[in-house]
């Protein structure tokens, strides 16, 4: 198991939202097909099919929880990260 998939599971259990390093949550990201765009401290990630857009900002190295649980709910809502119902 990959550091991604291992990322992928701990937010998904939602037990440790504060404590997500924020090069990984942007990194996961790519991994699950995001394109990011970067202006000034705010991470933009955009993806063909998700309706929403993601807009993330770094507190001190790590993600800010309530940003984690937003990821999490659109991983949830589109099935990404799911092997059998994506293609990356």
């Amino acid at each position: 198991m990959g550091k991604h998939e291992k990322l992928l599971i701990q937010i998904l259990r939602g037990t440790s939202d504060a404590i997500i390093p924020f090069d990984g949550l942007c990194g996961l990201l790519k991994y699950l097909g995001f394109e990011e765009r970067i202006k000034g401290s705010h991470h933009i990630f955009i993806k063909v099919d998700v309706e929403e857009i993601l807009n993330l900002q770094p507190k001190g190295g790590k993600s800010k929880p309530y940003q984690v649980k937003q990821v999490r709910n659109i991983i949830l809502k589109y099935k990404l990260g799911d092997k059998e119902n994506e293609q990356i």
